[in-house]
């Protein structure tokens, strides 16, 4: 006796060497012994050729109409031995019995399973809906085909064409555009942008990043919508005094200006002036809208993305020709022992002098470190006792000067780059840097006497952190230190700022320390922040290569910094030398470039020798 079984979803038959009520012993026509529980048997019969039965029976289903056997099936439920005898016309054969149930077994769509070797044929309409999606999945499988082999060819199909971005940043593997676009890098090893690229769809790696970017944070796009500007009250004072900023040249967004006066009773009046938009708009406006969510300006070589319209900041910029809204802080400094005597703070406008640019006076720095002053700058006067109140303030954080390292300004025009290093602690930088953090300080203690909520950046167990509670910032030295010197391009000051406004004016301020606004603004900051930054770095690196790229350099010096990571003497640019042996940190090598990849990001370099000492490293070309 021979049976015809279902085992783990398969057809199988074997020779029964013992039978019992609920189960088989048989043996398979390759010899294996199986247990068969009797109720998974469909068929049995007698006679051989059990070693190619089911074969058979593939081979004879696959010549039978399924349309046919569909139409001779009616509406109820049949088992497969009653579908053999009516397409058969007689006793069907065990192979003609075997060839019935694989046919049926191998066409879902058309037979529904409703048990061991039982079926109903599939309703007409429900029939018609299956095999218009069969035919749909056919036609796209043909054109996932034709694409992939087009972008083998590095032909980009027109079809593809309105999905390039979505491809390259956001591929949503539902749609077959993808599947056909990851077939193709597959096939050919290349990483989608590299594929892209070989198909002319990518014209300029600058914007193959910057458009990432674009696509993940700005998702409305760029543009700004239609707002009206909002004017400060017209009745603000006028400060009595000629105030100046100090910005680089590229800066639009002047948030803060100096001022410094001598008392009739000799002591120093320090101003520090900072832009106040949170006059003009408080939280809820349409412009406090799209400022909540850009939440910072985000900042990249050649460009800049602001976080308030151009024409907010035109109206509250800190720019020279007249007096313009601002939130001041007015310290009281001794003019021999620099000690601070007293503070207040002022809503008013403030009459700008002069927007001083860092490239026309950097040459006061070599002044100031000689403790001499050039009339010639305006301010220079002013600006030289604010240095010298600074290298107090900063002694009095326990900080000590740090000028060792270089920070790197990246100017672009015309495609082109040119990268400028700038050494850190400079007279001016510090002058500024100094007044800023005092300002954070006040004001941050001052919303915190007035046990008004803020939101503070703090540092302790060398962890930076934002935080609504007052804390310390160890790395500053200072007990509070709350953003506030910034509110045209952060949020977060923007916020302080409408707090700060409340104080001054004896109102109650917007934002409660559990305001689910201010704990949300902070989060989102945090995270947007981050990101922003460090999305300028990704471009810095670019700009980096592009300039060894613009400038041909073929060799450069570096200098180790571990292992095999190397840090360029020229630009901000860190790699790795696989080639590069062991070398003590700080030791300067010199390297050849030996390809620049600006899609992956990466220079390849290979190490030549050490420059043993200054003079080789100094006469060593970049290029």
């Amino acid at each position: 006796m021979n049976v015809l079984y279902e085992e783990n979803g398969a057809f199988k038959v074997g020779t029964v060497l013992t039978e019992h009520e609920a189960s088989l012993q048989v043996e398979t026509p390759h010899g294996k012994r199986s247990k068969v529980k009797a109720a998974n048997v469909l068929l049995r019969f007698e006679g051989g050729g059990l070693q190619d039965l089911l074969e058979r029976a593939e081979a004879d289903a696959a010549a039978i109409d399924i349309d046919f056997l569909w139409e001779c099936c009616g509406e109820r439920e049949f088992g497969f031995l009653d579908l053999a005898r009516e397409y058969y016309g007689r006793e069907p054969s065990p192979l003609e019995a075997a060839t019935i149930l694989v046919k049926l077994h191998s066409a879902p769509i058309y037979f529904h399973r409703k048990g061991k070797g039982r079926y109903r044929a599939a309703p007409a309409e429900t029939l018609k809906a299956a095999l218009a999606g069969l035919e749909r999945k056919r036609q796209q499988a043909l054109l996932i085909e034709q694409w992939s082999a087009a972008l083998q060819r590095f032909e980009l199909p027109d079809a593809l064409r309105p999905y390039v971005r979505e491809l390259l940043y956001k591929p949503d593997r539902n749609r077959i555009e993808t599947k056909a676009f990851e077939q193709a890098c597959a096939a050919t090893g290349l990483s989608p942008a590299k594929l892209m690229q070989a198909c002319g769809a990518l014209p300029s790696s600058h914007d193959y990043h910057f458009e990432r970017f674009v696509w993940e944070h700005f998702p409305r796009g760029l543009d700004f919508p239609p707002v009206e500007v909002p004017e400060p009250p017209a009745d603000l004072p006028v400060a009595d005094v000629q105030a100046f900023s100090l910005d680089d040249v590229t800066t639009t967004e002047i948030d803060d200006a100096l001022s410094l006066v001598t008392l009739p009773d000799g002591r120093k009046r320090v101003g520090i002036h900072i832009a106040a938009p949170g006059l003009g708009f408080g939280p809820g406006s349409p412009v406090d809208a799209i400022a909540r969510e850009r939440l910072s300006t985000a900042y990249l070589p050649g460009r800049k993305l602001t976080m308030l319209p151009p024409q907010v900041v035109e109206r509250y910029t800190l720019v020279e020709g007249g007096p313009r809204p601002a939130l001041s802080l007015y310290v009281d400094v001794d003019p021999h022992t620099f000690a601070i005597l007293g503070t207040e703070t002022r809503i008013e406008q403030v009459p700008i002098a002069v927007n001083l640019r860092l490239h026309e006076v950097d040459r006061l720095n070599e002044h100031f470190l000689a403790g001499e002053v050039d009339d010639s700058v305006p301010f220079a006067a002013e600006l030289y006792w604010l240095y010298r109140f600074a290298q107090v303030l900063e002694a009095m954080r326990g900080k000590s000067e740090t000028v060792d390292r270089l920070d790197y300004n990246f100017y672009v025009e015309n495609d082109r780059v040119r990268i400028e290093a700038r050494r850190r602690g400079a007279p001016l930088d510090k002058l500024v840097s100094e007044s800023m953090i005092l300002t954070n300080r006040l004001w941050g203690k001052l919303l915190d006497d007035h046990d008004a909520a803020a939101i503070y950046r703090a540092q302790g167990d060398g962890k930076v952190r934002m935080t609504t509670i007052a804390s310390p910032h160890e790395g500053l030295g200072v007990t509070h230190y709350a953003w506030s010197s910034s509110p045209l391009r952060r949020y977060v000051d923007l916020i302080n700022q409408w707090q700060l406004l409340a104080v001054v004016r004896g109102t109650t301020p917007p934002f409660t320390r559990r305001s689910e606004e201010l704990i949300a603004a902070l989060r989102d900051f945090e995270l947007t922040y981050a990101a922003y930054d460090s999305f300028q770095r990704h471009m810095e690196q670019y700009w980096c290569l592009r300039w060894l790229l613009q400038e041909e350099v073929k060799v450069a010096r570096a200098e180790v910094l571990r292992e095999n990571l190397v840090r360029f003497a020229d630009v901000p640019l860190y790699t790795r030398v696989p080639s590069l042996p062991e070398l003590p940190p700080g030791t300067a090598v010199m390297l050849e470039i030996e390809d620049v990849d600006l899609i992956d990001m990466q220079v390849r370099c290979l190490y030549k020798k050490p420059l043993q000492d200054q003079a080789e490293d100094q006469q060593t070309p970049a290029a």
